[in-house]
């Protein structure tokens, strides 16, 4: 497998990848819009298919079969390279990421990511706001999406 890294993805390959995860497609326009104002987009590609693809600095997808492969260090790597050569001199900046599993603990850990802990970083939470529907964690999988609604 040699994968290529480029700089720009289409709105349905990411839609694909999102698929593939189990996850909910989103709005092509909207996904379009957060496309067109980032500043930065790393996709990965097995010879012409979209199989990951990092967002600015919060947003990392993997098709499951490519996952633990190597992509997810180029990507963090890239991103890390990315921030620290927008920083002014004497600048600093902290970077998040959510582990899901001792998998991505150990992955994270070997490219210099520490455990956060409540009394270090407080604790990680998150809501999802959208018009459309409502979204909760069980709710949130595969869905397609309706260009009707």
């Amino acid at each position: 497998m040699k994968i290529a890294y480029k700089e720009t993805i289409t709105v349905d390959e990411v839609n694909a990848i999102r698929k593939s995860m189990g996850w909910r497609q989103q709005h092509p326009d909207q996904l379009q819009e957060q496309l067109d104002n980032v500043d930065l987009i790393i996709s990965a590609y097995d010879e012409d298919i979209a199989v990951g693809v990092a967002i600015g600095y919060g947003c990392i997808l993997i098709k499951p079969e490519y996952q633990y492969q190597g992509i997810e260090n180029e990507f963090i790597k890239r991103i890390i390279d990315h921030t620290r050569s927008k920083l002014k001199p004497r600048y600093g900046t902290q970077i998040d990421i959510r582990a899901f599993g001792d998998k991505q603990i150990v992955l994270y850990e070997s490219l210099g990511f520490e455990i956060s802990t409540p009394e270090k970083r407080g604790v990680p939470m998150h809501i999802c706001v959208t018009n459309q529907i409502e979204l909760t964690d069980k709710m949130f999988k595969q869905m397609e999406f309706n260009e009707e609604e």
